[in-house]
């Protein structure tokens, strides 16, 4: 693998459900010649797409579970992750965003910017990766890929600008003209293979002038030098793309080109914009940490003489043993390497080095900074950092969302047991999203996740990977319990037992707090209570959240700040202070208005305009509030915010009310106060 990162393109495909972006993969690997033969997303053909390679994929005819590839496209090298649309699995987008340099964006040209939309361009925000919109599906009836651009300025902010525009559209859809080079592209043979350039028609070009003229005028805000040739008439092309580039990088404005994936028009020149526009390693600022220097934020280089620093993004369970799929920031990662893994500090050495093309694996020697790649054989866990001996440098984590539904479970007989306790294990280590816990008091196992579909796959794997059969409870709602007003507490722990007691004295406040969990400050002064017993007060204080007083949900929103206090010389002992900073939390907790908070999913519901009104009902009769609707031609978009506690069962209810037209995709909104009269309700349930 030659080590010349200015040809390496890292990128993910990312979309709304069924906005085409596996289908859009499967042409890029055909054209690339990855794939000599194209495949049905659906499964109709009895094969599937290529990056969709789960059975549970292949059936549903959705992805699950992100897939890396790589091709190559005029002399550059082109690493590929398809991700999942469903936003039950939007880890798998969070964390392939997290590793790679530039992304495409694919839009529904009859659809437009959708929910999912929105989430994933929040992603790429957060991870500052610069883009490059596809809007796909121009030959279905409805499309409109300018009103998907002009959603893109609107609905997400972006500086969207039309590199081309369609030839003809819905069934007469033939090709788009170029409006850098100012050519008509068309796509002929079997599979459109055959690109085939021409004069524009003369009943296109006024059109393709004036987008020009804009794709000029928004292009000439990044370079001096763009607007200098602009002024003198000497525009070329090389000109044009080099001021674009410089603003695709910067996230300052967003390319758009158009086509049809499935009727396999425009992938060819999508290709050439990856080469032209997005990112190579080098260009791409990456952070770590340095844990020897207080934490201090250091930049990365993409340089394979420094020492090695790599981010594990991804396990996977495969048949020969763990697969962990690696990204190579700085340095060289080589077969027999001895690396460390930063957060265990153990030793870790290299087996096997893999290239991944879906499921079939190519052995390799080494992974250069600014590859990805995939090792066999190594005990970690996703999201570690693994680095040359001698460093001590973590990567950035990415962002995980707290699970919002939960679902117990129990296995059928002591074999399914035994599937089910190592399918759990598996789980839990490749997807942070998924949590589990044993309950006590039911003796149920919980598994906690991002949705119904989230669960209903992962329940369907123990059966089918891990010959495990579970039976499910109702599922159960991640409700959390918090505070409303600030409150004093001042608690003495006293316990004599003969010989040495217990004491310790802690006294101060309460109050709520947004956006934290949990909030401990000291404002001891005066040595009222010693320094060394200040981590037990901690302790204490944070043993209580687990399990609120209220309703036993776990705590949230709580600032504790202790003020005052008192030891005993012989007595006093970090045990007793953790006692006392239980009994203090116990003691202002009851006297701080406690409430339970539930979670509340914003609900997009796409159905045709008949059917608006009995959809609304629906959502109204789930204490949902309607955020507002907007008609796109025949169809109506309804967003609402609703409990997640009303939510169970939806797509059955929404399916009879539009005669199985409409869909709807939901995600995590807030946490808001339960109502008072389901709050009674859930404290009686608790009781029992």
């Amino acid at each position: 693998m030659k080590n010349d990162n200015t040809i390496v393109r890292n990128i993910g495909i990312s979309a709304h459900i069924d906005a085409g972006k596996t289908t859009l993969t499967e042409r890029i690997l055909y054209y690339t010649k990855r794939i000599h033969t194209i495949h049905d997303v659906k499964g109709k053909d009895g094969v599937g797409a290529t990056m969709d390679y789960m059975e549970i994929e292949k059936e549903r005819g959705i992805t699950i579970a992100s897939a890396a590839t790589y091709s190559e496209w005029n002399g550059h090298k082109i690493n590929i992750i398809d991700t999942p649309g469903h936003v039950d699995f939007t880890i798998e987008v969070e964390r392939s965003l997290r590793v790679l340099d530039g992304a495409i964006l694919v839009l529904c040209s009859v659809g437009g910017v959708q929910s999912q939309s929105i989430t994933v361009d929040q992603q790429m925000a957060r991870y500052k990766v610069p883009c490059i919109a596809f809007v796909n599906k121009c030959d279905r009836s409805g499309a409109n890929p300018s009103r998907v651009i002009g959603q893109l300025k609107e609905k997400l902010g972006h500086n969207a600008v039309a590199l081309q525009i369609p030839i003809g559209l819905e069934a007469n859809l033939a090709g788009i003209i170029d409006l850098i080079e100012m050519k008509a592209v068309y796509f002929d043979g079997d599979n459109g293979e055959e690109v085939r350039t021409e004069d524009i028609p003369a009943a296109l070009l006024p059109e393709a002038r004036e987008k020009r003229e804009a794709l000029i005028d928004a292009a000439a805000m990044f370079s001096d030098e763009l607007t200098e040739a602009a002024f003198e008439e000497r525009i070329t092309s090389d000109l044009l793309i080099s001021a674009i580039r410089k603003a695709t990088l910067t996230r300052e404005l967003t390319p758009v080109l158009m086509g049809s994936a499935y009727k396999n028009k425009g992938v060819q020149p999508l290709l050439n914009a990856i080469n032209r526009l997005l990112p190579s390693p080098f260009e791409v600022k990456n952070l770590a940490i340095d844990l020897e220097d207080e934490d201090k934020e250091i930049v990365l280089s993409s340089d394979a003489d420094l020492p090695l620093i790599s981010l594990v993004f991804k396990l996977e369970d495969g048949p020969y043993g763990q697969l962990t799929y690696i990204r190579v920031y700085q340095g060289i990662l080589a077969k027999g390497n001895t690396l460390v893994n930063v957060r265990t500090g153990k030793k870790v050495k290299i087996g096997r080095v893999i290239r991944m093309h879906a499921d079939q694996m190519e052995d390799i020697e080494k992974i250069p900074a600014g590859y990805i790649g995939a090792l066999f054989g190594i005990d970690c866990t996703s999201g570690d950092t693994l680095v040359t001996p001698g460093i001590r440098v973590s990567m950035t984590s990415m962002h995980v969302p707290d699970p919002v539904i939960s679902l117990a479970i129990t296995p059928e007989d002591y074999k399914s047991e035994i599937g089910m306790s190592k399918a759990l294990e598996r789980f839990t280590k490749e997807d942070p999203t998924f949590k589990t816990h044993h309950n006590d008091e039911t003796d149920e196992t919980i598994i906690s996740g991002m949705g119904e579909l989230h669960l209903e796959v992962y329940i369907e794997r123990m059966r089918r990977e891990f010959d495990a059969t579970v039976f499910t409870g109702a599922p159960q709602v991640a409700y959390k319990e918090t505070i409303t007003c600030r409150v004093e507490f001042n608690y003495t722990h006293k316990k004599q037992t003969g010989g040495a007691g217990q004491f310790g004295r802690v006294a101060g406040y309460m109050e709520p707090v947004s956006n934290k969990e949990f909030v401990f400050e000291n404002r001891i002064v005066g040595g009222a209570i010693p320094t060394p017993y200040i981590s037990g007060c901690e302790k204490g204080f944070k043993k209580c959240l687990s399990k609120g007083p209220f309703a036993k949900f776990p705590v949230t929103g709580v600032k504790i700040v202790i003020n005052d206090g008192k030891s005993h010389a012989v007595d006093s002992s970090d045990m007793a202070f953790q006692a006392a900073g239980r009994g203090a939390f116990l003691q202002g907790y009851a006297k701080a208005r406690p409430v339970i908070l539930e979670p509340i999913m914003k609900v997009v519901v796409e159905t045709p305009t008949e059917f608006q009104g009995a959809v609304m009902g629906t959502l109204s009769k789930r204490r949902g509030i309607i955020v507002g609707s907007q008609d796109e031609g025949r169809f109506c978009i309804i967003e609402a915010q609703v409990p997640l506690a009303e939510m169970f069962g939806y797509s059955t209810v929404l399916r009879s009310s539009t005669q199985g037209k409409a869909q709807f995709t939901m995600e995590f909104s807030a946490a808001r106060q339960v109502p008072r009269p389901v709050a009674e309700k859930l404290l009686e349930q608790r009781k029992k």
